[in-house]
């Protein structure tokens, strides 16, 4: 048999994915990195991931000093205030009860991060990926069969390459094949509920603060775009039970508009739909372990979180940073010790923010309106201390005092 020798083999060519290679590739490790479908590049396209991601301070860190980082930049918006709301009373159509702040001046001289849409980045790391000398990627391949041993690893692809690697990496999803292959376990909670994504515009500037609105269902994210056309822009993330996602995702555009504004409590004036509606499921995972013989899971492979207070991604590149750290002070990439020191590196901070979402978007969701009001006060509470407000804004930003 002919298998192909690399340093890296990384299984999935999503954000995390590309980034995972590039950034392989950067500390001079020869990379292939394959996914079974070809990214989708524009914002019209079938499958477009209209989501975005605010790439937080330690990620353009991260981003910054692999090269990838002034590619996404002109894209970028910066998230100079966090706002809550809640809108959580009994009455209909929402409005607000309370109202806070959080600003990234209190704990920074920089912004909370930067948001970039999701479509974008993966146009941005496609074009690093391909221009990389020594990192190959292989669109519309699939993984379909890796047998590791304590040496090296072997991976057979759909279009019959073989590939023989010191190190796996898996950023192939939540159903990832790798894992599943390697026989590590997941704990997968599930919410009943569903994401729609998609941008609009509106009359009032967003000035660079990313709105939250708490209501039953799950919140109602804006989140600050560039300006489309000359308009004010946001891209929003509406959490709500499945039944009532599949009940919007399929209604006219007019009456999606009457309820996209009413949900949306008038906060930036009437809003526009602009693109196609998508939808995502809600789930909280982690796997047991990140590690086994010769493989490491990042992204969500390894963990998946509602998409809530920007943290999903954001931990995925933490993941890739701290394993290439470890990966360029080894004799053996893919060692036992290598893999160990990543999984204890990186298993109970995300253990913690597994935990720590989805309790929060579990108390989201309730019915009950004791709970909605008990929410409605804490958000007040919160923000009045100035000491905790500070010290849980550096949390979620995974910055370290």
């Amino acid at each position: 048999m002919n298998f192909k020798a690399t340093d890296v083999f990384v299984s999935g060519g999503g954000i995390a994915g590309m980034a995972a290679a590039i950034a392989f590739e950067r500390a001079g490790f020869s990379v292939i990195c394959a996914d079974p479908v070809a990214p989708v590049i524009t914002r019209q396209d079938n499958g477009a991931d209209l989501r975005t991601t605010a790439f937080l301070q330690p990620s353009q860190t991260f981003l910054q000093s692999i090269g990838i980082w002034d590619h996404l930049a002109k894209h970028a918006v910066p998230l100079e205030v966090m706002r809550i709301v809640d809108a959580g009373g009994a009455i209909t159509p929402p409005a607000i009860r309370v109202m806070k702040e959080f600003q990234a001046s209190d704990i920074s001289n920089q912004p909370f991060g930067w948001n970039v849409p999701n479509w974008l980045s993966r146009k941005e790391l496609l074009k690093s990926l391909n221009d990389a000398k020594d990192a190959t990627f292989l669109p519309g391949v699939n993984t379909v069969k890796v047998f590791t041993r304590e040496s090296e690893a072997r991976v057979t692809l759909s279009d019959g390459q073989k590939i023989r690697a010191r190190l796996i990496i898996a950023a192939d999803g939540s159903s990832s094949y790798v894992r599943k292959n390697a026989q590590i376990g997941v704990t997968t909670k599930r919410f009943g509920q569903k994401a729609l994504a998609f941008v609009v515009t509106h009359p009032i500037p967003h000035e660079n603060v990313s709105t939250e609105i708490h209501r039953r269902g799950g919140p109602f994210t804006l989140v600050p775009l560039p300006d489309h056309q000359g308009t004010p822009s946001s891209a929003i993330v509406w959490m709500e039970t499945s039944k009532h996602a599949a009940r919007l995702i399929e209604m006219d555009r007019n009456s999606f508009e009457t309820e996209m504004n009413a949900r949306s409590c008038g906060i930036l004036g009437p809003l526009t739909l602009e693109t196609k509606r998508t939808v995502w499921p809600i789930i909280s995972q982690l796997a047991d372990r990140f590690s086994a013989q010769r493989i490491a899971l990042v992204g969500e492979a390894a963990h998946a979180i509602p998409p809530i207070g920007a943290q999903g991604l954001n931990m995925s590149l933490e993941d890739i940073k701290t394993l290439v750290d470890l990966a360029i002070k080894a004799d053996d990439i893919g060692s036992k010790s290598v893999l160990d020191a990543y999984h204890k590196a990186r298993i109970t901070d995300v253990r913690f923010r597994v935990g720590g979402i989805s309790l929060l978007n579990q108390t989201s969701i309730g019915p009950s309106q004791i709970l909605r009001d008990i929410r409605a006060s804490g958000i007040g509470a919160l923000h009045g201390l100035a000491p905790l407000r500070k010290t849980l804004m550096k949390m979620g930003l995974g910055v370290r005092s």
